[in-house]
């Protein structure tokens, strides 16, 4: 078992900034990528960034050169770094830990960017 505690969401203005945290606890050895997920009202579930063990980092295009994942692993912990927000970037954000048998999810944080 995983367990995935998100943090660090809230409303700011168009163009500001936010970090969102993912701490992991439980079996991490078996995780192999970590995503960020977004999921606005009215719509399905996006994936936003994938990091992956030794492998590249990828973005939707949407948050291309803006949004940035990275991780801590003393702390176990992966961090959404987001930068030049905008309004439709407004959405519950969700961290998702894969691994071979198992997808975990954390309980969602909110960003609201207001115009």
């Amino acid at each position: 078992q995983v367990q995935l505690v998100e943090s660090g969401g809230g409303l700011v203005q168009a163009g500001g900034s936010l970090r969102l945290s993912c701490a992991a606890s439980g079996s991490i050895f078996s995780i192999n990528a970590m995503r960020w997920y977004r999921q606005a009202p009215g719509k399905q579930r996006e994936l936003v960034a994938v990091m992956t063990n030794g492998g590249p980092t990828i973005y939707a295009d949407s948050v291309k050169g803006r949004f940035t994942i990275s991780r801590d692993n003393a702390k176990n912990t992966v961090y959404l770094q987001m930068n030049s927000l905008k309004p439709e970037d407004t959405a519950v954000y969700y961290c998702a830990a894969w691994s071979p048998e198992y997808v975990y999810w954390g309980q969602g944080t909110q960003v609201t960017v207001s115009s």
